[in-house]
């Protein structure tokens, strides 16, 4: 004979004992708690930026050739922003360093103050066969995106980037280490 037992007593029983009568959830009941507001982080605004960045940059990508002789010209300033670990060990000759996360209000009036100067960025993805100086990064986090998307946010329009995979080895650039790493 086949006993059913009414939901009310199952009730009862966790009412009495303090444990649900049925299996537990494996995760947490989602929250519908809206976190705090940060007005210092803008998702809607970056991917807003990053869209008009991405437009700006399609033109503004230039090659090896290109880049060489836009950076002899006069007030040209060659943008290395990784970090200076890595710009120490090897860099384009001339490149100054910011890096990426230095990116600020402050160090780009100090690095950059005129917003209309040329400025030419290269990053770990224009460098093949020079690992220790240049490591592959992910291509969907390559170092030139990030950086062109941060000047264009901070209002700087005359950007240009390195193109090619190059080997710095064959190279037409010409590449140095920082004094007190040779």
């Amino acid at each position: 004979m086949r006993y059913v037992v009414p939901a009310f007593f199952f009730a009862i029983a966790m009412m009495a004992t303090g444990t649900p009568a049925g299996p537990k959830p494996l995760l947490p009941e989602p929250t519908t708690a809206v976190p705090p507001a940060n007005p210092a982080i803008d998702m809607d605004g970056y991917l807003k930026v990053s869209a008009e960045a991405a437009r700006h940059r399609q033109t503004r990508r230039i090659s090896e050739d290109q880049f060489i002789e836009m950076s002899g010209e006069e007030g040209t300033i060659v943008l290395d922003a990784r970090s200076k670990q890595l710009y120490d060990l090897l860099h384009i000759t001339g490149a100054i360093n910011l890096s990426f996360p230095d990116i600020a209000v402050d160090s780009l009036k100090k690095s950059l103050p005129d917003k209309d100067a040329r400025i030419l960025i290269y990053c770990n993805n224009n460098f093949i066969n020079s690992e220790a100086a240049f490591p592959t990064k992910k291509a969907l986090a390559s170092l030139n995106l990030s950086t062109y998307i941060a000047l264009y946010s901070y209002g700087y329009r005359n950007v240009y980037e390195l193109a090619p995979q190059i080997d710095p080895k064959k190279s037409k650039l010409t590449f140095e280490s920082s004094p007190k790493t040779q």
